[in-house]
């Protein structure tokens, strides 16, 4: 099995499987089923989430094969009939697949990936899909916020370490880029996926010289191009910043290099970063970037960058690769229609609990914007028969609170999801990390100010369509629920 690829077709809940199984050995084997993927809440309760994981789930879905050790195994469970198994050795993926590009902006409730293919494939999907999508849009959304706070100035993401696990270590700093990081310490990423390698020295290496000058004089020596100290070992202040200095000007002054920067760990950042810059200055090293760490978050880099520290880049570790303050994002894949002899037939799931009762129905979300400002106005899920004419008025509502209604001119409507698989081919290409880490700025960038706030932001609006609400509202009265 050494270096041999990991194939994750089994990486499913058990039900996914008996589930399939009790369909296939049924009438209902040939029918079609739509499936969605929406999440319910932002995390950290914030205004907005950050779509990421996409690549991964089309990697997966265009390697789908059951191995012959899967079948003996699943032949030993003694659950499954033969004919399935049969059908699971033969295994071909032929489902239709929309999903939103990643780096978009998206909110609940509304379907970032739409599966529509036979019954018990789509019912297979599940937990990949899941736990692809959730990991991924989860570490963006909190990169982002991250960068957010930081306001211009780049943030590396440092976390691998603390990661649970390689997997998420290796698309955890993905994600992180897609979410604004500049770079990574994670170096598979890096070369992986065309992304910046970022990092400096441990407090170990100081360690292991008889003395800290000698441990920066032997670094500068070794790089002298990109040479960043790191200054807490000992004492930033007393020792940290003075040995650094005397390296700078013994090792790279003669070779006419420039110092990188140097790198803060712990203590009182916003002290340590004022007294080291006007050391630094003084020494005529103006130009020798500070950079800082030590589980740093939104919070903390916002309350540095309002006291006035001197920090010219942040590496931001355990907090970001975890997200630490909220580690759930979320996401579940109900069902939402079946189809039979080309008929159409919405499904709901209702709960006592409101905020999990379903949207039944093939949907479409869209956003709408304004075409002055080029902000967006609202999202508004429809049919998958309906359009959105961005030529005529359309008229918007809160799905809870239906009086609240608003005329909306001079806007366009976009489809946020794109068709990725056809029949079971792949039909979408794929944009770099650095592509989409682009294009994730822009989206941002559209979001009035008042929904990036970090407490209390702005509710931005998913309104439903009049049909689907119809749809919905129909569906509940015939089951007695108001």
């Amino acid at each position: 099995m050494k270096n041999q690829k990991l194939n994750l077709t089994m990486l499913m809940d058990l039900y996914e499987l008996t589930m399939a199984n009790g369909i296939f050995t049924s009438d209902m084997k040939d029918n079609i089923a739509y499936f969605d993927m929406f999440f319910r809440r932002v995390p950290d309760n914030g205004g907005f989430a950050i779509m990421a994981g996409l690549q991964q789930l089309i990697d997966y879905l265009q390697d789908l094969h059951y191995e012959d050790s899967d079948i003996e195994y699943l032949e030993s469970l003694n659950l499954f009939s033969e004919e399935f198994l049969e059908y699971l050795r033969n295994f071909k993926f032929d489902c239709d697949v929309w999903a939103v590009p990643e780096g978009t902006v998206i909110f609940p409730q509304e379907p970032i990936v739409t599966v529509r293919g036979n019954a018990m494939q789509a019912l297979m999907l599940e937990t990949m899909i899941l736990v692809t999508i959730n990991h991924q849009s989860l570490i963006a959304t909190k990169a982002n916020r991250i960068v957010r706070a930081a306001e211009g100035r780049p943030v590396m993401e440092f976390g691998a370490r603390r990661a649970h696990g390689n997997g998420a270590a290796y698309y955890g700093a993905r994600a992180a880029i897609i979410g604004g990081c500049t770079g990574t310490s994670c170096v598979i990423t890096a070369k992986d996926f065309g992304v910046k390698a970022s990092g400096t020295m441990a407090h170990s290496w100081v360690q292991l010289f008889p003395d800290e000058y000698t441990a920066f004089k032997t670094y500068a020596e070794k790089y002298p191009d990109s040479c960043l100290l790191l200054v807490d070992t000992y004492n930033v202040i007393k020792s940290g910043i003075p040995n650094a200095i005397k390296v700078f000007d013994e090792v790279l002054k003669p070779l006419g290099k420039r110092p990188v920067g140097i790198r803060i760990d712990s203590g009182d950042i916003t002290y340590l970063t004022k007294k080291a810059r006007q050391m630094l200055d003084d020494a005529g090293y103006s130009d020798c970037k500070i950079c800082i760490s030590n589980s740093l978050d939104e919070y903390l880099i916002r309350d540095m960058v309002s006291q006035g520290a001197k920090v010219d880049t942040y590496g931001v570790g355990e907090r970001l690769i975890t997200a630490r303050s909220e580690a759930v994002f979320g996401g579940v894949y109900k069902l939402s229609a079946v189809e039979n002899k080309g008929k159409i037939i919405p499904k709901i799931k209702i709960s006592e609990n409101t905020a999990k009762i379903t949207l039944p129905g093939v949907k479409i979300p869209w956003r709408l914007y304004d075409r002055e400002t080029g902000k967006a106005i609202a999202d508004v899920i429809t049919l998958g028969d309906e359009k959105i004419d961005s030529t005529e008025p359309y008229e918007i509502f809160d799905p809870v609170h239906t009086w609240k209604r608003k005329v909306v001119t001079n806007f366009v409507a976009r489809k946020l999801q794109v068709k990725v698989f056809q029949q079971g081919r792949l039909v979408y290409e794929n944009p770099s990390v650095k592509e989409i880490a682009d294009f994730c700025a822009e989206q941002v960038d559209v979001l009035w100010d008042e929904v990036k706030r970090f407490e209390n932001p702005h509710t931005y609006y998913v309104d439903l369509s009049q049909k689907l609400w119809d749809l919905r509202h129909n569906m509940l009265t015939q089951l007695n629920i108001k």
